[in-house]
């Protein structure tokens, strides 16, 4: 769910590696707004907006002050895991309405659980908006060319600050229902959902440079990554052993991003 709107931010020419704090702050968040307000909708809205602003600000960060948008979101990213600390107190959040807050995620509809019809949605939405639409045709513009596509009449930076805050909200969105799922958030600095994100985009083919990807190529990169998981779990390997052989992984697709693209030029 979350790869699938980092692929639009990848392939608009962006480099979002904050997801992983907003995977970690938002539902912080949103269990304190809970908590506060006793409300879980306003809660779930509380933490994917502010996955959004988060993501917006990343947008102004790299389209308006033009810092390079690994560096903005890594500087981000490290003030979110900061910040998480300090919003639950360095302790681990329950919601005070625990079977409420499980409905987000545990609720089964035709056999499969809510979380998987959430995620299956925002997929759905993210490949329409992708391909179907004139946001879509922009964000390959400006990915190929942002100064031609500036030129040619396209808001640049408004494609840019939009796929930012699409990345952002759905980052915060699947955190939110981590915590749905778990009953509890923590605070952490754990990279591994952010990597498993970026793994399942390269893998997939989306273009680093920008560009060029589609989504359904990230849900199969996706796919790839988890079934590698499952067998390394099955096979007992070594988590450290694991982290080896993904990182391989990413660098050999990058690699031949890389060769292609110099083949064609």
């Amino acid at each position: 769910m979350a790869a699938s709107l980092a692929t639009i931010t990848m392939i608009a020419g962006g480099f979002d590696v904050s997801q992983g704090a907003l995977f970690v702050i938002a539902p912080l968040a949103a269990i304190q707004i809970q908590r506060a307000t006793g409300s879980v909708p306003i809660a779930i809205v509380g933490g994917v907006g502010v996955g959004m602003l988060i993501g917006a600000i990343n947008g102004f960060l790299v389209a308006v002050v033009r810092i390079n948008s690994f560096i903005a979101t890594l500087a981000v990213s490290t003030m979110l895991f900061g910040l998480g600390y300090v919003v639950s107190g360095s302790a681990i959040l329950r919601p005070s309405s625990p079977d409420a807050w499980a409905v987000l995620s545990r609720t089964t509809i035709l056999g499969l659980t809510s979380a998987t019809w959430i995620a299956a949605v925002v997929v759905v939405i993210s490949w329409f908006v992708l391909a179907r639409t004139t946001f879509g045709r922009y964000v390959y513009a400006v990915g190929a060319n942002a100064e031609a596509a500036r030129l040619a009449g396209v808001r640049t930076l408004l494609i840019i600050g939009s796929t930012f805050a699409l990345s952002g909200g759905a980052a915060a969105l699947a955190g939110v229902m981590n915590s749905s799922r778990s009953l509890s958030s923590t605070p952490s600095d754990d990279v591994s959902f952010v990597f498993a994100v970026i793994a399942a985009i390269v893998v997939g083919g989306t273009s680093i440079a920008g560009g060029e990807g589609t989504i359904w190529r990230t849900i199969f990169g996706a796919f790839f990554i988890a079934l590698l998981g499952n067998g390394f779990n099955l096979h007992q390997i070594d988590p450290i052993f694991q982290r080896i052989v993904q990182g391989a992984v990413i660098l050999g697709a990058v690699s031949i991003d890389s060769w292609a693209r110099s083949r064609r030029a």
